[in-house]
C-alpha cells in the first residue's frame, strides 16, 4: 500500500471515530406555512458494540428521558447489538408564536425560532428537578456571559447544608468544576439562566435547582447566535395536536412534570383534547395506552 493510500485510510478511520464520539450539532428544522406544525423525520439507530443510552443521545443532540421513553421495551443496561431503537427527532412545534425562545418544560426541549429564515433550532434541555422546578415565564435574555462564576444562593447553602452538613464554595471561578459550563443567558432580572454544564449526565432530565441546561456545543451556538432581548418563552404543554395537510390528526403526549418526589403526573384528558379525537372508539383504543405511558412519539390517529 503507498503513503496516499495510507494517509487516506488513516483519515477516514478519525472521521469515523470523530463521528462517533461527537454529538451531532442542533436539529435545525424547515418549518413550512403557518399551519405547518409538524417538523423532523422518523429516524432510527442501529445499536452497535459499545454504545449506551446517553451517548446515543448526546449522538443525536436528544434528551435522555426522551430516548428512554421513545423505547420503553430496551433496557438502558442491557443494549442489543443489532437492535433497533427509535430517535425521537419528530415533533409537533409547542402552540405559540413562532419567534424567540420557546422552552416546553414536560418535553425538555428548547426552540430557538430565527428571525431571518423561516426555521426552528431545536435543543434537549435540563430543568429544575421535582421541589425545584423551573417557573414558567414571559422574559428576555437579559445578559449574556463567556466564562461565568458560579455563586450558589443562600437557599442552595442551606439545602446542601442540611443534606451533605457542610456549605458550598462561596463561588466557582471558571473552569472544569464551575456547574455553569462556559456560557450562561440571564434571564431577565432573575436568578435563573440558560446555561451549559460541567456534568454531561443530566442533559434532557429533571436534574437542576431550576436553571435551564444545555450541552456544551448547543449553548455555545445559543451565545454566538441569539442576541440579548431576544423573547422567551416557559410553557408546561404535555400534550400538542396538529391537523396536518387538512386531513391528518397528530397527536404528540408527554410526561406531565409533578413536584412530588419519584411520583409521575397523569395526563389530563382537556376539553381541547377530548374536541380533537372527537368521539370515534378507534381513535380512543389507540390513545389510552400512550396516555398511560406517554412515548413523546407523534402518533396519527388512524381508522
Amino acid at each position: 500500500m503507498n503513503l496516499n493510500k495510507i494517509l487516506l485510510s488513516t483519515l477516514l478511520t478519525l472521521f469515523i471515530l470523530l463521528g462517533m464520539c461527537t454529538p451531532l450539532m442542533a436539529s435545525v428544522y424547515d418549518m413550512g406555512g403557518l399551519n405547518k406544525r409538524l417538523i423532523g423525520e422518523p429516524k432510527r439507530h442501529t445499536i452497535v458494540k459499545g454504545d449506551s443510552f446517553q451517548q446515543i443521545a448526546e449522538q443525536y443532540d436528544v434528551g435522555f428521558l426522551a430516548l428512554l421513553a421513545a423505547n420503553p421495551k430496551h433496557a438502558p443496561s442491557l443494549l442489543k447489538i443489532g437492535a433497533e431503537i427509535i430517535i425521537p427527532n419528530q415533533m409537533i412545534l409547542p402552540f405559540i408564536t413562532r419567534t424567540g425562545i420557546v422552552i416546553n418544560l414536560p418535553e425538555l426541549r428548547l426552540y430557538y425560532f430565527s428571525p431571518e429564515e423561516n426555521k426552528v433550532h431545536v435543543f434537549p434541555v435540563g430543568i429544575g428537578r421535582q421541589g425545584l422546578s423551573t417557573p414558567l415565564t414571559s422574559t428576555v435574555i437579559s445578559e449574556k456571559r463567556k466564562d461565568p462564576i458560579w455563586r450558589p444562593t443562600q437557599e442552595m447553602q442551606d439545602r446542601h447544608f442540611a443534606e451533605h452538613g457542610k456549605y458550598l464554595a462561596k463561588e466557582v471561578a471558571a473552569g472544569p468544576n464551575n456547574p455553569f459550563g462556559k456560557y450562561a443567558l440571564r434571564l431577565g432580572t432573575s436568578e435563573y439562566l440558560i446555561h451549559g454544564s460541567n456534568k454531561r449526565f443530566g442533559i434532557g432530565m429533571r436534574a437542576s435547582s431550576g436553571c435551564i441546561r444545555l450541552y456544551d456545543d448547543d449553548i455555545k451556538w445559543l451565545y454566538d447566535n441569539v442576541p440579548v432581548n431576544t423573547g422567551v418563552r416557559v410553557v408546561n404543554q404535555p400534550v400538542k395536536m396538529s391537523y396536518e395537510n387538512g386531513d391528518k390528526q397528530l397527536i404528540e403526549i408527554h410526561q406531565p412534570l409533578t413536584d412530588i418526589e419519584e411520583t409521575q403526573g397523569n395526563v389530563i384528558v382537556t376539553k381541547a383534547m377530548q374536541r380533537f379525537v372527537g368521539t370515534d372508539r378507534e381513535y380512543w383504543r389507540q390513545l389510552l395506552p400512550i396516555i398511560e405511558k406517554p412515548q413523546g412519539l407523534v402518533i396519527e390517529l388512524m381508522k
